[in-house]
């Protein structure tokens, strides 16, 4: 493919997303060497089409008319385009896991993940992700989502899971989600077996 046929290609593609989406090279790794998916995405910034928000992390910006202004992308997306890149297995934990799922309202301090890449730390416009190395078995044999609530019940605590929290979950989880749930967490920490299921079982 021609370099401008190719350029045309990943334009086209990301005019084609959802704003607020987040790029990184690999997204596009099938279509050429990441070297050229650089220097296009380079193009594209200076186009005004995508907007860099970390190296080799690009959006495309979303205009917000409340603010009168663009906006960043949420911080779980550059989480998880982060992931994509370096080929990390990624599960949100503490107080970001319990935002996620909708059992708090606050907004975390740092969003934090699991993962079984390295330790790293990114920072940018007031926000900060950090990736905590963990044993491959917290998250590994487990989908997104069955992770995701096996570390939100770690974050609250054997005595702080209240009726409003396993309500809260029985809503949110899908019957599919619930069965995958009971199946995959087994080799979960006994008491939050326990309540998975009384979330999955209603």
């Amino acid at each position: 493919m021609g370099n401008l046929s190719l350029a045309n290609k990943i334009k086209s593609l990301i005019e084609g997303a959802k704003t607020g989406t987040v790029f990184v090279s690999v997204d596009f790794a099938e279509l050429t060497e990441k070297s050229r998916i650089g220097v296009i995405f380079s193009r594209l910034e200076a186009d005004g089409i995508i907007r860099r928000i970390l190296r080799g992390v690009y959006y495309k910006p979303e205009f917000n008319e409340f603010l009168g202004e663009y906006v960043a992308p949420l911080p779980d997306k550059v989480a998880h385009a982060l992931a994509r890149n370096y080929g990390w297995t990624i599960v949100p934990c503490g107080d970001t896991a319990l935002n996620l799922l909708g059992l708090s309202t606050q907004i975390p301090a740092a969003w934090v993940y699991v993962s079984d890449g390295k330790y790293e730390t990114y920072t940018y416009e007031n926000t900060t992700i950090k990736f905590k190395h963990t044993t491959n078995k917290e998250i590994s044999k487990l989908s997104y989502k069955t992770a995701l609530v096996v570390q939100a019940l770690k974050a609250l605590g054997k005595d702080n899971v209240k009726d409003t929290t396993i309500a809260k979950l029985q809503s949110t989880l899908t019957s599919t989600e619930k069965a995958a749930c009971l199946k995959e967490a087994k080799a979960a920490t006994s008491w939050i077996y326990e309540y998975i299921k009384l979330i999955c079982r209603s």
